[in-house]
């Protein structure tokens, strides 16, 4: 099945939340968990139609799903934490994806190569990971509204270099919100900048940014982020990472002055 990028819709973005289900009947609709439980702080978009994606997509500049429900089959079709799975899509640099839903199973995400925004996209059911960032020294990945729910493990991760910018964002019942890779064979400082978003954690969450401080790693807060957390989880956590594929340890817990420095006006936690 080859996919074609969509051409740009001129319908504001809060009609499509609004819009009514279409498409094939929600029976056609192979995931497991087709939609978030209701939350408080966030309201889940209802998706316009559904679209099964059995090779990757690849966006070369711009792709806008007008808010339909894309998942996995065949061998996208999986949800498991394999390291070397292929996403739904794939981002070439400058490229912007915006109005998506990914639901279950959505195999490994998003993959960014180069520059890339990703506005308004959410993720029902993370698989391996919700987005992939390998970018080069001065590029950025944004990613701009939306939402993730169910990370087993990481919501993003910068496998290469560059700053990754998460904004405007809703995540629940994470890993990590975001890493900085542990343990790749090339291992440079990377950047992470968090602003306005809301996070509810839950049992399996480590912490909100996960970052290596051997290679000079830095989280940025900015805004005001919300933290919904009864499990007593730290904002961040500071490993000694390694090139030599080893599970990195952590070392530190919390604020870190250098590395990850933030304060009660901008992460707000409650429990």
């Amino acid at each position: 099945m080859n996919h074609k990028a969509l051409p740009l819709h001129a319908v504001p973005v809060a009609l499509l939340l609004l819009a009514g289900c279409g498409g094939p009947d929600p029976a056609h609709y192979a995931g497991n968990n087709s939609h978030p439980a209701a939350s408080p702080y966030v309201k889940w978009p209802t998706p316009t139609g559904f679209e099964p994606v059995d090779l990757t997509i690849r966006v070369r500049d711009h792709f806008d799903g007008g808010m339909k429900r894309f998942y996995g089959v065949d061998e996208l079709g999986t949800s498991s934490q394999d390291e070397n799975q292929e996403p739904l899509f794939r981002l070439d640099d400058n490229a912007v994806l915006e109005n998506v839903i990914l639901g279950d199973p959505a195999a490994d995400g998003i993959h960014c190569y180069g520059s890339c925004t990703l506005r308004n996209v959410w993720w029902e059911d993370v698989g391996e990971d919700a987005a992939t960032f390998r970018g080069l020294e001065g590029d950025t990945m944004l990613i701009d509204g939306g939402g993730a729910s169910s990370a087993t493990d990481k919501v993003f991760q910068n496998n290469r270099r560059g700053t990754m910018h998460i904004r405007n964002f809703y995540v629940e019942w994470f890993g990590k919100l975001y890493r900085s890779c542990g343990n790749c064979s090339e291992q440079v400082q990377r950047r992470v900048i968090i602003e306005n978003v809301t996070a509810v954690t839950g049992p399996k969450t480590a912490g909100i940014a996960g970052v290596n401080v051997n290679y000079g790693d830095i989280a940025e807060f900015r805004g005001v982020n919300h933290i919904y957390d009864k499990f007593n989880k730290p904002v961040c956590l500071l490993y000694m990472g390694n090139s030599s594929g080893l599970e990195p340890k952590v070392i530190g817990r919390g604020s870190d002055p250098n590395h990850c420095a933030y304060n009660d006006q901008n992460v707000i936690v409650r429990h």
